[in-house]
């Protein structure tokens, strides 16, 4: 076999592997389209999940990977209820990065929202960094949150 061949073999194999670990069952959210990493949306049950209720919901940070944000419950007129949950990386390494915008009142329909998935590697490198990488950040009031590190 060519080495031409050998390359374009490889290449063909990396591609395919690296496109099925960054799957998503979505487009990427209003807020994340156009945005280096952005690889789309996916269904999200929170821990609490209320099986058929309509939730209602802000987001601390919006549509930004390099900042740790918190998901924050409330009722339908905004006001907090208690419910929350951070960002995360997931053990593919991509980022769950919450959406709408910042301090947007929106639904999620029987309790299941539809994150944004990050490639932290691309998005930090659409930043103008060398590389980039999901990692543990905090983000009150939620315990435990997650972000894109760049270097």
């Amino acid at each position: 076999m060519s080495t031409i061949s050998t390359v374009t073999v490889t290449f063909s194999i990396a591609l395919m592997v690296s496109t099925s670990v960054v799957n998503a069952s979505g487009e990427p959210s209003v807020g994340a389209k156009g945005m280096p990493g952005a690889v789309g949306t996916f269904e999200f049950k929170p821990v609490d999940w209320m099986e058929g209720t309509t939730s209602w919901w802000k987001d601390s940070d919006g549509v930004d990977p390099g900042k740790a944000g918190c998901h924050i419950g409330t009722d339908e007129k905004g006001e907090p209820n208690g419910r929350m949950f951070g960002e995360a990386c997931l053990p593919d390494g991509l980022l769950v990065e919450s959406n709408p915008g910042a301090d947007e009142l929106h639904s999620h329909k029987n309790d299941i929202g539809h994150p944004d998935k990050f490639d932290c590697n691309a998005w930090c490198v659409g930043q103008g960094a060398a590389k980039g990488a999901c990692v543990v950040a905090a983000a009150p009031p939620c315990e435990e949150s997650a972000m894109c590190k760049c270097e």
